[in-house]
């Protein structure tokens, strides 16, 4: 099955980095990724009828201690990300998601997957917490057992 893989995230805003981190590592190991930063909107412009696509970034959460790893599946993404999740970006990377699948035909048969680091630290710096950072293979294995 085809895969997409979306990092998200800001580097220059600790843990919101971690997204894009492990996209980087995925890349290097040969996977189809896109770092589309903050603006989830790039999607529609590299997406190719992939038939799975794989999300992920960092995650606000009172519920989860930093460096949790949470792995969402279809419409659980919607519901979860939404009530007791956050995305760490202002816009609201889940509701743009949402509204690209609505308006885009191409992504609604898509298998999609979430997977978010719950983060630290949202300030200004590009280092990560450690709790983040030792979060990272958890996170890479967790879309690395997707994909196989």
């Amino acid at each position: 099955m085809r895969t997409l893989i979306l990092a998200l995230g800001n580097e220059l805003m600790k843990d919101d980095g971690a997204g894009l981190k492990v996209g980087r590592l995925l890349a290097q190991r040969g996977y189809n990724v896109i770092e589309v930063g903050t603006d989830i909107f790039r999607l529609q412009r590299y997406y190719n009828g992939e038939e799975r696509l794989i999300i992920i970034d960092a995650i606000l959460s009172d519920e989860y201690a930093p460096g949790e790893v949470v792995h969402l599946k279809g419409n659980e993404i919607f519901e979860k990300l939404k009530a007791e999740i956050r995305s760490a970006h202002f816009i609201g990377a889940v509701d743009a998601l949402k509204l690209l699948m609505e308006l885009d035909e191409r992504l609604k048969n898509v298998e999609l997957h979430f997977v978010g680091i719950v983060t630290k630290e949202i300030e200004l710096g590009m280092e990560l917490s450690e709790e983040v950072k030792k979060a990272l293979p958890r996170a890479l294995a967790i879309v690395e057992n997707i994909i196989l």
